[in-house]
């Protein structure tokens, strides 16, 4: 299938930015909620912002509206919207709406495990179907030969269900701020760490130098 819509090249500077943006206001919400509790407040109403919950309900509107913003920015910026931050996005919607309208910082809590469990299961699911999905969800960012994205795929299934597990462990046995902190300065470091380890299968199954054949 072909798409007419013009994609622009897109700086990873840039896209890491419109990644940790939201995550970053997420972080420096909860913990400073007092530089944004005016504004938030007077949609949410004083009393909720000013609740035993209020750093983490602020925290939850600021990165709600945050992702929208990086939402937007991404399409305009580079004419599309991929599919693994899309699908975050819709996820942080709903699950902090629920967080907002309950008072419930539970909701929030669940969403990475929610977004993460289905990233695995609909990697793994493709795989054992015989179609590898990770090029549709990394936008092909890569050239890899068909074992090369069989194996990504199945790596990257695994990852993703490793970081739904600690996130349930996290956040079910630490306190509210640690989660945050953990949900911004951990599982981004951690990403990037098991992103870099697969360089040599990358290395390994992108193009070779010299005639390629057509498959």
């Amino acid at each position: 299938m072909t798409d007419n819509a013009p994609v622009r090249a897109e700086n990873p500077l840039l896209k890491l930015a419109l990644e940790m943006g939201p995550l970053v206001l997420f972080f420096l919400a909860n913990s400073k909620p007092d530089l944004f509790r005016p504004l938030v407040g007077k949609v949410l109403g004083e009393g909720l912002v000013n609740s035993g919950q209020g750093g983490i309900l602020v925290a939850t509107a600021v990165f709600m509206v945050a992702m929208l913003v990086s939402l937007v920015l991404t399409k305009m910026l580079t004419g599309r919207l991929p599919v693994m931050p899309l699908v975050s996005g819709v996820v942080v919607f709903v699950f902090g709406g629920l967080t907002l309208f309950f008072q419930d910082d539970t909701f929030i809590k669940l969403k990475p495990t929610i977004v993460n469990t289905l990233f695995g299961a609909l990697l793994l699911g493709g795989l054992a179907f015989g179609k590898p999905l990770l090029p549709y969800a990394l936008d092909s960012v890569f050239e890899l030969d068909a074992e090369g994205w069989r194996k990504l795929t199945f790596r990257w299934g695994l990852f993703f269900f490793v970081l739904a597990a600690l996130n349930e462990i996290v956040w079910r046995t630490q306190t509210t701020d640690f989660w945050v902190a953990f949900k911004v300065w951990g599982v981004m470091p951690i990403t990037m760490a098991f992103a870099l380890a697969q360089t040599p299968l990358l290395m390994k199954h992108g193009p070779k130098d010299g005639p390629t054949k057509n498959s």
